[in-house]
């Protein structure tokens, strides 16, 4: 095995999902695969999430946002977890949800800013300040 992308992964999720308490994808595929578990791990984490092609805050946006529109809101909740905690604050990942009204329509930028509102008050970061 590359030790390169399996440090590399390694660091990228302690990164996105320290103090995340959900499941993480990795756990529910290692549940029914392990191998494969290991490999999509690898694959995502490793190289395509560990590229520094861009900031881990830009990927993380572009993540909420495809989430998004496809009302995925499940996935968008650990996705918004580690959007925090690689830096973005509540405002820009509040303004990516509301950018995708054009294209996904209000009841999805309505589910997503309620996936937002949770995540921030599980937080203790809601209300907003002014």
């Amino acid at each position: 095995m590359d030790e390169d992308v399996k440090k590399r992964t390694q660091e990228v999720a302690a990164l996105y999902f320290e103090g995340v308490s959900e499941e993480k994808p990795f756990d529910l595929w290692r549940a029914f695969d392990p191998e494969l578990g290991k490999q999509l791990s690898l694959f995502i984490t490793g190289r395509m999430y560990g590229r520094e092609k861009i900031s881990h805050q830009t990927r993380q946006l572009v993540t909420v946002a495809v989430l998004t529109v496809l009302g995925r809101s499940e996935e968008l909740k650990l996705h918004i977890l580690a959007a925090l905690n690689v830096g973005c604050t509540p405002r820009d990942i509040a303004e990516v949800i509301f950018q995708t009204f054009t294209y996904a329509g209000i009841p999805t930028v309505n589910m997503a800013l309620k996936v937002l509102r949770g995540v921030l008050v599980d937080k203790g970061l809601w209300p907003l300040a002014q």
